[in-house]
Order: C-alpha cells, then structure tokens, then sequence
C-alpha cells in the first residue's frame, strides 16, 4: 500500500492528495499500467471516486488509458520533470551538493551542462584555500577537453564509444556506435579522435572522467555526470592542483564524488556506476 505522510498527518485537502497519490502509483507501475481495482486498491479510493480523478488527470495529459483498460503516466509529467531540472533551476536545486562537496574536499567545485560541443559553467563553490585557476560562472569550454564535458559526454552523446581494440563483450551491437566523424566532431581542434576515445573509454570503466593540465597549466579535475532516468543532465567536478589529483590525494577525491555528492542530490538524480 502507498505510504502515509509524515506522521500519518491527514491531508490538507483529500480529493488532491488522492490525485498525487494516483500519480505516484502510476509511476511506480511503469509503462505496463495498473488496472482500474489495482489502482483504487493502492490508493485507497472507491471506483467510482477514482475514475473521475482519472479523467481530470487524463483531461490535463498527466495520465492516459491503454487499449486493455490499464492507467499509465501522461507526457505531461515529462514536462514538469524538465522544467525541475531545467538550467535555471539546477544551481538552486545542487547548490547544498557542491556545498556539502566543497566541504569534504576543501577543493573548488563546479557544475556544468553541455551546449552542442561545449560545456558551460553554471555554478561553482569555492573552497577556504585559493584555487590559481581562472574561472567563472557562465564560462564556455570545449567539451571534450575537460573532466565535466567528458563525463556528460561519457554518459550521452557520445555513451557507446569503446576502446578501439575492445572485445565482443565490451561491444553494444544493439545500439549504434558513434563513427569517427562524430567523436572527431566533438574532439575539433582541441583534441585527437584516439586521445577522446581513451578518455571516454576510461570514463566508461570507472564513472569518473578526468583531465589533468590540458586547459590549465598545473591545473588537474575529476567530475562525475549527473543522471536522470540514466541519461545526464549535468557533471559535477572537483578542480585542484595537479599535485593533488594523483595518488591517494586523487582517490580521496574520488571517493568524495562517488558518496558524498550522491548524498546530497535531489531526488531522481544518480551518478554512473564504476
């Protein structure tokens, strides 16, 4: 059965709380669907009750019958999923991640998204020591040349790049390889198509991509993207000095992105999996 509220609290207003709960249910059924008696039985609502919160949420696209009768989630919840994690919103909403992250590492963190074959700085969070490093909210840099372009890269556009000499298990004949004219797309000028595929490939193995002076002298990053429903919609980066990025410096770090941050992030939102 769906959970209460806090303390078991009546809602303020049953008819509504019912249509959210539908809505949970619904979402918890996937793409299969729930029947009319399963759903009411979940919700703890008569038919009849029921079939009419169905039909308001029908009406507005929030949820949609199949042909067997079952109830599934519209494509309405789509947009209010994105407007959630829309660019606006996500420094507010991942501010207390980097904060919590700035806090564990004492290293600048930044968070970026991609734009075509860049990626763009939306927010950072300055540690107590200073970090020689230029940087600002907004900057632009190529994507495929940094710890946050690769790991969103790693984890969309470019996901199913493997080693040139991978084996057949390491393959995915299912879904479509990106040629080289499309890692040499994102690689420009900036960057080999051999040097990209290691790096992506690297990401591939561990969650984690990394760049170490290849923007700034002395300057070295590790990041992790940020996904929904396993795609990205952002990358969170640690940003220090070389010398602190390697060895058991670099794998504090690490450790720091894979729990710390997924502590801290909104619901709905994980990190890839070494």
């Amino acid at each position: 059965m769906t959970q209460a509220g806090p303390a078991d609290a009546a809602s303020p207003l049953g008819s509504v709380d019912k249509a959210l709960l539908t809505l949970d249910t619904l979402a918890r059924a996937g793409a299969q669907g729930v029947s009319l008696a399963a759903l009411a039985a979940e919700v703890g609502a008569n038919k009849s009750t029921l079939h009419r919160t169905l039909a308001a949420l029908r009406h507005r696209g929030y949820a949609e019958q199949a042909h067997d009768g079952t109830y599934r989630l519209g494509p309405a919840v789509l947009a209010l999923g994105s407007a959630f994690l829309a660019e606006e919103n996500l420094p507010a909403l991942l501010r207390p991640a980097l904060e919590a992250l700035c806090a564990e590492v004492d290293e600048l963190v930044h968070l970026g998204v991609l734009a075509g074959r860049e990626v763009v700085y939306l927010d950072k969070v300055e540690p107590q020591r200073a970090v020689r490093v230029w940087s600002a909210v907004g900057r632009r840099r190529p994507a495929a040349t940094t710890a946050l372009g690769r790991a969103l890269l790693a984890a969309g556009p470019l996901r199913d790049v493997r080693p040139e000499n991978a084996t057949p298990d390491e393959a995915t004949p299912d879904e479509a390889t990106p040629d080289e004219a499309t890692l040499a797309a994102y690689a420009g000028s900036d960057t080999s198509t051999a040097r990209l595929r290691d790096v992506l490939a690297e990401a591939h193995r561990t969650g984690v991509a990394a760049e170490t002076e290849e923007n700034e002298a002395g300057i070295a990053c590790v990041a992790v993207a940020l996904l929904r429903a396993g795609r990205p919609v952002a990358a969170v980066s640690i940003t220090a000095p070389a010398e602190r990025l390697t060895g058991e410096g670099r794998a504090e770090r690490v450790a720091a992105l894979r729990d710390v941050l997924p502590a801290h992030l909104p619901a709905g939102l994980t990190i890839p999996s070494a």
